[in-house]
């Protein structure tokens, strides 16, 4: 519960719409009175499922969602919040707060969280500062503050090259279809951006686009993302759980890393795929869903078929349409837009003026080879923007913080050694990185644009020890 300390209320702009989802009754009717007193327009919902189809018909400043709820949970509404891209700030209340609970509810976009009970002036004071907030977000995009439903924004292709040409015509043409998409290509390299503009392309682009990023999960708790549980169907399910499938009924999900799935795993979701149909974890129930399947790899997925590490039949039901995304060292001519693409956007993240590159550093870049791709150049762009003492970068500056500059003079794309498999020159380019850092795996992996996790694997794969044995002499 929360109490009204009666203190003086923050002053807010008339008629701001905040939207209160919370299946406790009287925890939203009071909170909807302190709300209403500060000045808000506010409406309520007791569940997340409610919510989201109001938000298809109505534009709210603020939502203010409890994290414990049944069916959805207030973390999994947030996720929606933000595939559906609804211009809206989030804050979450939780009875239950820690600290991985808030981290991963801001991680998807949510602008703070409090913990009950609170005080009355506490939430008004708090829901102010996230609707400030929204406010100078709009107003820096030029987003449009009216208007219903998610605000849908193109996701942003740098580069005018001709294989960034090729892909946006490919684009172009798989989008209106309902196709399943395998996406290929080096991690970095945006595959997750195409296949939202894949989506955006299709007529589902009113539906949700939800996302599963499957290396971070087990095999355990991989089923009950994908297709839910019942309550009581195994230990700490204390309450059911709508599945990813479930959530993008109507629209499409994108299973991110998709060769990171267990092989049992595998088997169920090529029945989906075939028959578009599953069963919760503990129920005989069949739900029945209309969803579009995009996949991403960065893997040779036919090697690992050969390998017996992922399903044959699988395979070919994912590639009914093949995408590969280019790495950056193929389209060199797009580096110098992206590097100024991402200094604007820095610049504007930090209230600064954008840094200026020099000749040099510019050179330096268009001829790196960038193993991280986009997502490594996005990276020591922000570093140079946030360390930069100046406003222009030199090359001098940019070599320390690049792989090895010195030794990837030599491999250039014409030069590459002939006959070696994609396979070595990956666990080629691992271990020189990880022996340029010292055996160090998160600056490894940060600069391969890699997780940590994705990195331990492949060590595995080439025989590496575990972490905590490879350095048992450091402590």
């Amino acid at each position: 519960m929360i109490a009204n300390t009666n203190n003086e209320k923050p002053s807010t702009k008339p008629n701001t719409g905040v939207l209160i989802v919370d299946d406790h009754a009287e925890v939203r009717r009071s909170m909807a009175d302190v709300l209403g007193e500060a000045g808000h327009r506010v409406d309520c919902c007791s569940s997340a499922p409610e919510a989201l189809k109001v938000l298809q018909q109505k534009h709210y400043d603020c939502i203010v969602t409890d994290l414990k709820m049944p069916g959805m949970s207030g973390l999994e509404f947030i996720i929606q919040i933000e595939q559906r891209r609804y211009d809206t700030q989030v804050v979450m209340v939780t009875a239950h707060a820690s600290v991985s609970s808030a981290v991963e509810a801001m991680r998807h976009g949510a602008f703070d969280y409090i913990e009950k009970p609170f005080h009355a002036d506490q939430l008004s004071r708090l829901i102010a500062q996230a609707i400030r907030h929204g406010r100078l977000v709009r107003h820096e995009q030029e987003l449009p503050a009216d208007g219903c439903g998610g605000t849908c924004l193109p996701p942003t292709m740098i580069g005018s090259s001709r294989q960034m040409q090729a892909l946006r015509s490919r684009i172009a043409q798989i989008g209106p279809t309902p196709e399943t998409v395998l996406i290929t290509g080096e991690s970095g390299t945006g595959k997750e951006l195409v296949a939202r503009a894949i989506h955006l392309a299709s007529d589902r682009c009113n539906a949700p686009l939800v996302s599963l990023n499957c290396p971070v999960l087990s095999a355990h708790l991989m089923e009950s993302e994908l297709f839910g549980h019942q309550r009581g169907a195994f230990t700490g399910a204390d309450a059911p759980r709508t599945g990813r499938f479930e959530m993008a009924d109507g629209g499409s999900i994108l299973l991110d890393e998709i060769t990171e799935i267990d092989l049992n795993l595998q088997a169920k979701l090529l029945r989906v795929l075939q028959e578009k149909s599953f069963e919760r974890v503990g129920s005989n129930e069949t739900v029945h869903v209309d969803v579009r399947v995009l996949a991403t790899t960065n893997r040779d997925l036919p090697a690992e078929v050969a390998a017996g590490l992922f399903r044959q039949d699988l395979y070919y039901r994912l590639a009914v349409v093949p995408l590969h995304v280019p790495p950056l060292r193929e389209r060199r001519d797009d580096i110098p837009e992206l590097t100024d693409y991402f200094f604007k956007r820095c610049a504007k993240r930090l209230l600064r003026e954008p840094c200026t590159p020099e000749s040099s550093a510019r050179e330096l870049m268009i001829n790196y080879y960038w193993p991280g791709n986009v997502r490594e150049l996005e990276n020591i762009v922000t570093r140079a923007s946030v360390l930069n003492p100046g406003d222009r970068v030199t090359a001098d500056e940019l070599r320390r913080w690049l792989i090895a500059p010195e030794d990837c003079s030599g491999m250039e794309s014409d030069e590459l050694p002939v006959g070696l498999s994609l396979h070595e020159m990956e666990r080629k380019l691992i271990e020189r990185t990880l022996e340029h850092f010292g055996g160090h795996r998160a600056k490894t992996a940060e600069a391969l644009g890699i997780g940590v996790r994705t990195l331990s694997g492949k060590l595995r794969q080439y025989g590496y020890a575990p972490r905590e044995k490879m350095f048992s002499k450091a402590g």
